[in-house]
């Protein structure tokens, strides 16, 4: 499943936070669509169904669903802030081809 680095973590929390609410996880799935074929998304999330892979990682707990958990083997997520802007992304060495927008995957 996928993994949080440190600043990733530090970012998550710091936004969950701010939305006031307990209990959030982040949900990571992967979705058909983009323009390689598949897509990211991420979200936070109260619920979870009983089939859902709960991992705690650095303070987080990360939700993730089984047929998502199989594209997301080896993957991290990491936080970066700089020059060209700030973001969430995903490092999938599972991932054959990615888009130039670095939203999506095949």
């Amino acid at each position: 499943m996928i993994t949080l680095t440190d600043t990733a973590s530090v970012k998550v929390k710091e936004l969950i936070s701010q939305e006031g609410q307990d209990g959030l996880m982040l949900r990571v799935a992967v979705r058909p669509g983009g323009c390689s074929g598949y897509s990211y998304e991420m979200f936070f999330d109260s619920e979870k169904d009983a089939e859902d892979m709960v991992l705690e990682q650095l303070g987080v707990a990360v939700v993730v669903d089984p047929s998502s958990a199989q594209m997301l083997v080896g993957a991290t997520l990491d936080y970066k802030d700089g020059l060209q802007g700030a973001g969430f992304a995903i490092d999938n060495p599972g991932a054959q081809k990615t888009c130039g927008c670095g939203q999506s995957f095949s």
